[in-house]
């Protein structure tokens, strides 16, 4: 190609690029209901698209979330529709959450250290405040913000949330300014079907990947998954982990009830939750048991005990063949000493097969020991826009710990025999 070619090559692609973000900029031929609850909304419709997108999209996990919601996280909904009168069709479900968070929740949280007082940078801190528009729920990790109808043109769909989007932004300007959306925890398909938003000045950033676990066909039980480990690792599972917690005389439970320990539940969650770098939310003590109510069958509690004396919790519930290994949270004093962490991820294996998953979705962090497990990463990431670009990289790094290090490589399980 000479240059005269080139040049016309560059010279077409800009255009096309041009036209396709002016065609973004423009209204899409959609129609959308936009409610700050979820009641609001026809239900069925809800519920029609959300049956292809799991519980996490589910109408009644949304209205029970929506009263346990953490204090500075607000929800809002949307229904996309197609054509108009008796030819209307939901073409898909946005969930929205709007939160209020400042600089000092990107600090350790020393509240806990009685002679610890706050300093000047930790006043300011608390006074810088930004407001956050999410695609999806913070309290999740996965895509867990849009559910579309089968069939539905995706690009025509994504067109859609963005306007959705930019509705919410603009009426929420009588509470405050929206100083950045974000479109959370995006992987393949939706990766690719939602890259024409680049156009609207989304850019899309990897965070750190979800390890997933999968689960082979033949194991129906933990101990099958423990055998098809490879004598080290298998070793090192039972004298590092079994081993020492049997010496320790701790015993592992499923707790059926949570509305009676909630308050303990909580407590142990908080100590894994103020050691984290990245604070935007803290969970309310009932949010636990009304996850488990709306999750039924669904949802296992796995629970390490010593003496009567909780040291510290898994939570997992199945989304569809996945089960999502949730929230966490443990005797940080009585895990220096114990391999309290590693037993409860491999209390979310048993839990997963007793549940009939095909996987186990451990999420980002310590990929490391995941990693030993034998999950392997799956890449996330997120689209991101802010009204002031020159803050979009502090806040990106806040949000979802864009800088991590890669997933190590791990092959714990046994190789599989050679034939002849």
């Amino acid at each position: 190609m000479n240059i005269p070619e080139k040049l016309r090559s560059i010279k077409a692609s800009l255009s096309e690029r041009s036209r396709e973000r002016k065609r973004l900029r423009g209204p899409a031929d959609l129609n959308y209901a936009i409610a700050d609850s979820i009641e609001m909304l026809d239900p069925t419709a809800w519920q029609a698209l959300a049956d292809h997108s799991g519980f996490f999209m589910s109408f009644a996990y949304l209205k029970s979330l929506e009263q346990v919601l953490p204090h500075n996280l607000s929800p809002r909904y949307a229904l996309i529709y197609s054509g108009a009168g008796a030819e209307r069709m939901p073409v898909a479900a946005v969930y929205m959450q709007i939160a209020e968070l400042n600089l000092a929740q990107a600090r350790p949280d020393k509240s806990q250290a009685a002679s610890v007082r706050p300093g000047p940078l930790d006043e300011l801190a608390k006074k810088t405040t930004q407001r956050i528009l999410s695609c999806g729920n913070l309290l999740t990790f996965g895509q867990h913000g849009i559910a579309l109808a089968p069939g539905a043109d995706p690009k025509l769909a994504w067109h859609g949330v963005a306007e959705v989007l930019y509705r919410v932004r603009q009426a929420d300007k009588l509470i405050g300014k929206t100083h950045f959306i974000m479109i959370k925890d995006l992987h393949s398909p939706h990766t690719d079907h939602a890259a024409h938003l680049e156009h609207l000045s989304y850019r899309y950033v990897e965070t750190e990947p979800n390890m997933v676990l999968s689960l082979q066909d033949d194991w129906k039980h933990y101990d099958d998954y423990l055998a098809s480990l490879a004598s080290k690792y298998r070793s090192s599972v039972r004298n590092a982990v079994f081993k020492a917690l049997d010496e320790a005389a701790c015993t592992l439970e499923q707790l059926s009830d949570l509305d009676a320990v909630q308050e303990q539940i909580h407590g142990l969650y908080k100590e894994v939750q103020v050691n984290a770098g990245f604070r935007p939310f803290e969970l309310r003590p009932e949010y636990f048991p009304a996850l488990q109510k709306a999750a039924g069958e669904r949802f296992r509690c796995s629970v390490l005990k010593r003496d009567g004396e909780m040291l510290g919790f898994l939570i997992s519930v199945a989304d569809g063949e996945t089960s999502i290994a949730y929230h966490i949270g443990f005797n940080r004093a009585a895990a220096a000493d114990l391999p309290i962490y590693l037993r409860l991820l491999h209390a979310g294996i048993a839990d997963a097969l007793s549940m009939g998953c095909k996987q186990v979705s451990f999420g980002r962090t310590a990929l490391e020991p995941k990693a030993a497990l034998g999950a392997k990463p799956q890449t996330f990431g997120i689209l991101v826009r802010h009204r002031q670009p020159v803050l979009n990289k502090m806040i990106k790094h806040l949000l979802l710990g864009i800088e991590h290090d890669d997933a190590p490589e791990r092959s714990p399980f046994k190789k599989p025999a050679k034939l002849g």
